[in-house]
């Protein structure tokens, strides 16, 4: 899969892609990844990318023959191109595993007051990463790549890990502990160290919605309702 970040700051967003877990799949191949300055599609000496919005207000606005003449330089016909923006629709893990299935996304990250609105009819979807503003959308474009790549094949190196993580059944992970068994007075529950895969197993199901539930109730409502869903008898029974 590749994937190909539009910024005006590529040192911004080199850097961490090339670290840990998402630079060890670019070097094998697993991945590809594509950074571009949209500075270097300005026409004038300045590569002026920015001017003053029509009808006034403050900041400045991303000039649009400039962003798309970055967007020309690398789309393909395959390729899937995402504005991050504060307008846009919430990711989720969800979206996360669609993206995981295509073959090229383009990030097209944001800044100043943002991008002429015409930009809009030149992408496929703007993507948000909540209800917040940020200064640009480099961090939400490594977000975006960072949990759309390690869910590709090879790229965790174990696909079973996974498989149990936050939100991929709609539930919060269940917790984990490790050695040493008591710490400070906190003892590793014992059916843990029972060696009982069942209980073990129930125990960490019950966990995950005892999380859910307590922590994130907007998730559980959310996970109620798909689960009636599924469990609802057709009606050819």
């Amino acid at each position: 899969m590749r994937f190909d970040v539009l910024t005006l700051h590529p040192e911004l967003v080199r850097a961490p892609l090339g670290q840990s877990i998402l630079g060890r799949a670019a070097t094998e191949g697993l991945i590809e990844v594509g950074i571009h300055d949209i500075r270097a599609h300005a026409t004038d000496r300045h590569r002026t990318v920015d001017d003053a919005p029509y009808g006034g207000g403050a900041g400045m606005v991303m000039k649009v023959d400039i962003v798309g003449a970055a967007l020309d330089a690398v789309r393909r016909p395959d390729s899937h191109v995402i504005l991050t923006s504060a307008a846009g629709r919430p990711f989720t893990q969800r979206r996360a595993e669609e993206l995981a299935k295509l073959p090229h996304l383009i990030l097209l990250c944001g800044h100043y007051e943002g991008i002429d609105a015409r930009v809009e009819a030149l992408v496929d979807e703007e993507i948000s990463l909540g209800d917040f503003v940020l200064t640009g959308g480099e961090l939400a474009a490594m977000a975006i790549i960072d949990a759309t790549a390690r869910l590709l094949p090879g790229v965790l190196g174990n696909a079973a890990s996974s498989v149990d993580e936050s939100h991929t059944s709609g539930l919060l992970e269940y917790p984990q502990f490790t050695r040493p068994r008591a710490w400070r007075g906190q003892a590793v529950p014992e059916v843990l160290l029972s060696g009982h895969h069942g209980k073990i197993q129930a125990w960490r199901a019950a966990q995950a919605e005892e999380r859910t539930r307590s922590r994130r109730p907007d998730l559980w409502a959310r996970f109620v309702v798909e689960k009636s869903k599924v469990d609802e008898p057709s009606s050819e029974e």
